[in-house]
This record gives structure tokens, C-alpha cells and sequence, in this order.
């Protein structure tokens, strides 16, 4: 029998004073006095909207709203500079006194605050809550008014469809119907979206307004897998402060000997690849790479997969987001009447995985109270989850924080790798770029094998000026499943609580929003060659945007830059493959993209 959501622990005595009656009905308790700090902003989620506070370095108490006037990520994620709050996704600044954003015009809402017997108190009656986004039309639309493939009843487009290619199907049908058109997956209806203003919109107003396929929490609940990836609401917000935190910029310096480890693995297996003139699925070497990486951070354990030293890992995680996607998209739960192969090809999968992640679970757990230092500095985020507790004061299920262990090692592995794969394939076709990713590794690395600090992983310019290009012209996430978390209205199209909406992340990223949008050049992301080439960095959104951005974004480019310099540092790299075609799995993955590598010559 499945755990329940949440196992009960022993919890310690609260210190916090009994807390004096709110000022009145608008004023809410958003914190203990203690924990809002002049180190780094403190977060807090009302029905009126997110707030985030500070401590100045005087001991005043600041609070405004709690999302960027940019793409609406969570400022309570972002750092404190001072008296600046800074937001992590483009670096706005923001001063603590007016909410003013430095360099612009942009000015965070305030919020009324007061501290009174240990307790923060702030009145969120300012913060109205976000009008939705409507067209110029004064009629309204319904869903089934809109434009789309015609369908047939009760399957809906669901025959029309090669799952295959499912992105670029609806990428076709986009150029047909428009940026905005019905789609109907079943009995359900709703919208494909490819117009860049409402995908923005969406992604902003999460978790409020939209939310994630309700399918993806009731099928990951069903598995036992829930995680950071598919949870919503309180769970949701509980999973992710531990894991920001874990995977922030500051702490890139404690993890990077993990990084670099890892990268002279897979440089001496590349040795031996190249020794054979093998060729070789770079893709596979760099899920390697990075499943690697992603377990020493997710469970602070080496599982050293690129040296085939866990065959778990190797052989079945790679298995379950693919199937478990299946599922997500499927019009009718048939496997709970009919399992097919693929079905109990899953559940042996979770079933091996889940022995191996309860192991490590409990030898994590002795760890910590052999250790008790541990707990004011967690070294991955299995701890930091095995020491955080969620809005209720409980700790975490099994089953949670199973999910979220596969949450990071899928995410890690797939995404990643996938980005790596795709930048190899772009840069095997130009020679160009190329070269001058080779130029800037060794003068980076001078005679190292592989970046051996920090500071000249991120002097890796240009490999990052690759992979956001690669990201931007063949995005592993071309779709993004959502729905209508309440009635709401998205343009001139009225949606009921639970419509689905799938946004189109790729065409905005190809077109006219960047110079030149189907070539690869990797310089229009440098700010001091970009030259004439037209470029709006926040039409590309490969890590998401509004709040859900994804935590994992600075390790994953720190994981790439650090690939791609390894690779063409030490070897010549070359197609030994026919075309390469995508394929749509759950994300956009390269099929046939073979490699041969050999020494470098000089």
C-alpha cells in the first residue's frame, strides 16, 4: 500500500511569541520576525498574491509585490545586494526603499508592513489581482468557436495525430489555423497557442490562473511519483524552496569539483572512443554526463554511470518520463482496464528505481542524524527535503520524495542532454562556429583536459552563446501543457476551469523577433557582437518563465558550457550519421545523431 502525502515526524517546540491580532481584516501574518533577514529576501503566497520582504541593513522591514514586472519569476528566489533586491532570471535590480527597478521605469507595488511581537504583518489589499488578457473584441469567444482540425467525435484529432511528431504537427497546424486555434485530445477541448503575448500571460499567471495538465499530478499520484515537476499548490511551493535554494547561484562554487569530476570521466571515456574511431550516440554520452551530475547533487551519492558503475540508473530512469508522457497525453485512461507492454514495462521500471531511491532515502536519513551539523548547510537536495517540512509542519512521504528524487534525474538527464545533443548537431554543420569554439576552449583551458575551476567554465562565452542558440532553434520543450486553473478569459476566448492550453514555444523563437531567425548564430547572444542582428532575449524561454522557471537553469548551462568545451578541446568531432530527424518522446530529442572523435591534432 502507497504512503500517504505526508508521514508525520516529530516537530520541536515553537519559539514564535503568540502572535497580537491582526490591525485589521486586509492585514495578514506573512512571517516571524526572525526569519525575514537583511541576507536574502523572504517569500510569502496570499489570495491577494505573492509578497516578498526584507530586512534593510538598519533593521527596517520592506514588503512589495512578489513578482518580476518582467516575466513574473519569483523575487523571493532572486538576492539581496545590499539594499537591491535582484531578480534571478534577467537581473533586474530593484531598490528595497521605492521598489524603483534601476535603469528603468518599472516600480514594484508596495505593501503596507509592521512588525509587532515577533510576527510580520503586511496588508495585501493593494495587490489586485492580474486582469486577464483580452483582445480589442468586445464578444467573447468560445473554445468551440475557434478555429481547428476538425476531429471526430469522442476521439476528437486523435487519430490525426502522429505522436512522433506530435510538436511538429501542431506547429503545422498553427500555420494553417493561426497562433491560436482548438484542439481536442479526446472529449476534452481546448487551445494551442503560439502568439507570444498570451504564452506570456499564461506562464506569468501560474499557479493562480493556470496550472499544469491536472493529468500530469493525477498520473504522477498514481505512480507513486509525484515530485517538484507535477505537484501543485502547497506542495508545489514546499518542494521548490528547498530545491532553489540548493541549486542557487552561490552555491555553484561548493558544487562545481562535482562538475569537473564527472567531465574527466567522460573526457577518458571519450579517449576511448577516440582510440577506436568509434562512431558513437552523443546523446547517450551525455545523458551519462549529466544523470552523473544531477545524482551527486539530487542525492549526494556517486553513481558514476559514465564508468557503468550503476546499472539502475543506466538502464531505468532513462525508461519513465517517456512512458509516463504517454500516459499524460492519452485520450482515455485505458490502463486501468488493459495494460500493455509499454504499461508494465513502466512499472518494472518504478519498481526497480523505487528500491534503489528507498535505500538511498534511508542511508540519507542516518546520515543526518549521525551528522546533526549537516542540517545548517544540506549538500544535496534530498537532504535539504529530508529537513524541510511542508505548510502543515509535516514531513515529507515517501512518495514525495521519491517523485522529487525522479524529478531531478529525469529533468537533469533529459533536458541536458538533449540541449547538448542538439548544439553538437548545429555546430557539426557549421565549421565556422566551430572553429571559434575551439579557439575559446583552448585558450580557456590552456593544457587542461577540462575546465578545472569555476571561473573558467564561465569564461566560456561563446560555448554559452551556442547553446542558447541551439536552445532557441530546437528547443527540447517545443509544447508546454496547461490548463485553466478557474474560468478565464485568454485574448478574446473565454475558458472554463480545466481547459487545456498547450503553447508552441518554438515559432516566436523563429521569427522576427531575432535577426536572421533560421541561422545559427551563436554571436547574436553576445551583447558586444550581436552588430545589426534585430534579437529579443525574452521571446526565448527555454527554461520556462513566471514562476515555475526552472530551478535547475544555472546548472544545466554550467553542465553544458563544461560539455562542449571538453568535447572540442580534446577532439575532432564529425557526423557519422545520415539526417538527423526529430522525434517527439516528451521532449524533442535528435534521432540518428551519430559521432565519430578523434585526437585533436595540435
Amino acid at each position: 500500500m502507497r504512503s500517504s502525502l505526508h508521514e508525520t515526524a516529530p516537530q520541536p517546540a515553537s519559539l514564535t511569541p503568540e502572535p497580537a491580532a491582526p490591525p485589521s481584516a486586509t492585514w495578514q501574518r506573512v512571517a516571524n520576525a526572525a526569519d525575514v533577514t537583511p541576507d536574502r529576501p523572504h517569500g510569502h503566497s496570499s489570495p491577494g498574491g505573492e509578497i516578498v520582504l526584507g530586512r534593510t541593513a538598519g533593521g527596517r522591514v520592506w514588503a512589495f509585490e512578489g513578482r518580476c514586472p518582467h516575466q513574473g519569476a519569483l523575487l523571493s528566489e532572486g538576492r539581496l545586494d545590499g539594499d537591491v533586491l535582484v531578480c534571478r532570471n534577467h537581473g533586474w535590480r530593484f531598490d528595497s526603499e521605492t521598489g524603483m527597478r534601476a535603469g528603468g521605469s518599472e516600480c514594484l507595488r508596495p505593501c503596507p508592513v509592521r512588525e509587532d511581537g515577533g510576527v510580520v504583518w503586511v496588508d495585501t489589499s493593494g495587490l489586485a489581482p492580474a486582469p486577464d488578457v483580452r483582445a480589442d473584441s468586445t464578444r467573447l469567444r468560445r473554445v468551440r468557436d475557434v478555429p481547428g482540425p476538425r476531429g471526430v467525435p469522442l476521439l476528437g484529432n486523435t487519430l490525426e495525430i502522429d505522436f512522433d511528431k506530435f510538436h511538429a504537427v501542431l506547429e503545422r497546424w498553427a500555420s494553417i489555423y493561426g497562433n491560436v486555434y482548438q484542439l481536442r485530445l479526446g472529449p476534452r477541448r481546448g487551445l494551442v497557442v503560439g502568439d507570444r503575448g498570451l504564452s506570456d500571460h499564461v506562464l506569468r499567471e501560474r499557479p493562480h490562473v493556470f496550472r499544469r495538465f491536472d493529468k500530469f499530478e493525477s498520473v504522477s499520484n498514481e505512480l507513486g511519483v509525484l515530485g517538484l515537476f507535477a505537484a501543485e499548490g502547497e506542495t508545489w511551493r514546499a518542494l521548490r524552496k528547498p530545491t532553489v535554494e540548493v541549486l542557487s547561484n552561490r552555491r555553484l562554487q561548493g558544487f562545481y569539483p562535482i562538475v569537473r569530476t564527472v567531465a574527466e570521466r567522460i573526457h577518458r571515456r571519450w579517449v576511448g572512443h577516440a582510440a577506436q574511431s568509434n562512431a558513437i550516440d552523443i546523446k547517450r554520452e551525455f545523458e551519462n554526463f549529466t544523470v552523473d551530475v544531477s545524482a551527486w547533487l539530487a542525492l549526494g551519492r556517486d553513481v558514476n554511470t559514465v564508468e557503468g558503475k550503476d546499472d539502475v540508473i543506466e538502464r531505468r530512469v532513462r525508461e519513465v518520463f517517456p512512458l509516463l508522457h504517454a500516459r499524460v497525453v492519452a485520450p482515455f485512461p485505458y490502463w486501468r482496464v488493459l495494460r500493455l507492454p509499454r504499461d508494465r514495462q513502466l512499472e518494472r521500471a518504478l519498481s526497480e528505481v523505487r528500491a534503489w531511491v528507498d535505500d538511498v532515502v534511508a542511508q540519507t536519513r542516518a546520515r543526518l542524524e549521525l551528522e546533526p551539523s549537516r542540517s545548517a548547510a544540506p549538500e544535496s537536495i534530498l537532504e535539504a527535503l529530508l529537513l524541510e517540512r511542508d505548510a502543515q509542519g509535516q514531513a515529507f512521504s515517501s512518495a514525495v520524495l521519491f517523485g522529487s528524487v525522479m524529478t531531478m534525474l529525469i529533468a537533469g538527464q533529459d533536458t541536458t542532454s538533449n540541449v547538448l545533443a542538439w548544439t553538437v548537431y548545429h555546430l557539426c554543420q557549421d565549421a565556422k562556429a566551430c572553429e571559434r569554439l575551439r579557439v575559446e576552449a583552448d585558450r580557456v583551458l590552456g593544457s587542461a583536459a577540462v575546465p578545472e575551476s569555476l571561473e573558467q567554465a564561465r569564461a566560456l562565452h561563446y560555448a554559452g552563446a551556442c547553446v542558447n542558440e541551439a536552445m532557441r532553434l530546437s528547443p527540447v520543450a517545443p509544447l508546454l501543457y496547461l490548463e485553466a486553473a478557474r474560468d478565464t478569459v485568454l485574448g478574446d476566448v473565454a475558458l472554463s476551469r480545466g481547459a487545456p492550453v498547450i503553447l508552441l514555444t518554438r515559432p516566436s523563437q523563429r521569427q522576427g523577433q531575432f535577426g536572421a531567425p533560421a541561422e545559427f548564430r551563436p554571436e547574436r547572444w553576445l551583447d558586444e557582437e550581436r552588430g545589426s542582428l534585430q534579437h529579443d532575449a525574452s521571446a526565448h524561454v527555454p527554461f520556462g518563465s513566471g514562476p515555475r522557471l526552472c530551478p535547475g537553469r544555472s546548472l544545466a548551462l554550467l553542465e553544458s558550457r563544461v560539455a562542449l568545451a571538453t568535447l572540442f578541446h580534446n577532439f575532432d568531432v564529425e557526423s557519422a550519421s545520415g539526417p538527423v530527424t526529430e522525434r517527439y518522446t516528451s521532449l524533442m530529442v535528435p534521432s540518428g545523431l551519430d559521432v565519430r572523435l578523434r585526437p585533436r591534432k595540435n
